[in-house]
């Protein structure tokens, strides 16, 4: 393991504490131009996200819809009642994004795969990279804002649903994360620079519970406008 990838992990609660943990969930408030553009204005409501942390499986609850629920996995996406009954589904997800481009609109079951691949990547950052699959290698150091972030570029293993092959990961001299930069692949050309905020403690794990998506500028600093994407964490539980 990268010496920065065992500073990242046990500034954020350690493995130990993580390996004991099973789930996660928070309240989710969204924001951000890019569910308008999506055509899915109604992703804006209030729901609780829940992951699993050692297995890819995601849900949001409610889903556009009181009584409705997503059943998130890499291969399979599940629309369901509360109680469980499927009112759509969708086996390999990812075909189903070919051709689109930023301003592609999605259907409600692609919405339901982003969203969910989206908070199990960055509710298991950086854990997820000691899972066999995973590899990482430290690259060169960043400076924003008079600062210096190390930076990891992780390449995830082709089983995992997420943004983009290759990522990378931002940390300060303290380990905690700082920013994210990911293509987005189900938007081709899109690019996401994403910053997190305002950690708290959790069960022994450290949680940033604000999160802001820029679109990056071609010397690789966030555009001020718009913001893609906000997230604010809250009622955030381990189990």
């Amino acid at each position: 393991m990268h010496d920065l990838l065992k500073l990242a992990i046990k500034s954020h609660g350690g493995l130990k504490r993580w390996d004991a943990l099973k789930t996660v969930s928070a309240q989710l408030t969204n924001g951000g131009v890019l569910w308008a553009l999506k055509g899915q204005k109604e992703f804006l409501q209030p729901s609780r996200v829940t992951v699993s942390l050692h297995q890819q499986k995601a849900s949001h609850e409610p889903f556009l819809n009181p009584t409705h629920r997503t059943s998130v996995e890499p291969n399979r996406v599940a629309i369901e009642t509360l109680e469980g009954k499927v009112i759509e589904e969708r086996m390999n997800p990812r075909a189903s994004f070919q051709g689109h481009v930023l301003e592609t609109p999605w259907d409600r079951v692609q919405l339901a795969y982003f969203t969910g691949y989206a908070m199990w990547t960055y509710l298991t950052s950086p854990f997820s990279f000691v899972t066999p699959g995973f590899e990482t290698d430290e690259i060169d150091p960043w400076l924003e804002n008079s600062e210096e972030w190390r930076r990891l570029k992780v390449k995830f293993p082709k089983s995992i649903a997420t943004h983009s092959s290759e990522q990378i990961f931002y940390f300060n001299k303290d380990g905690f994360l700082t920013r994210h930069d990911y293509d987005v692949e189900v938007a081709k050309g899109a690019k996401g620079a994403h910053y997190v905020y305002d950690y708290q403690e959790f069960d022994g794990i450290m949680v940033p519970t604000r999160r802001r998506v820029y679109l990056p500028g071609a010397d690789g600093k966030p555009m001020a406008e718009p913001i893609l994407v906000s997230i604010d964490l809250s009622e955030v539980k381990f189990q």
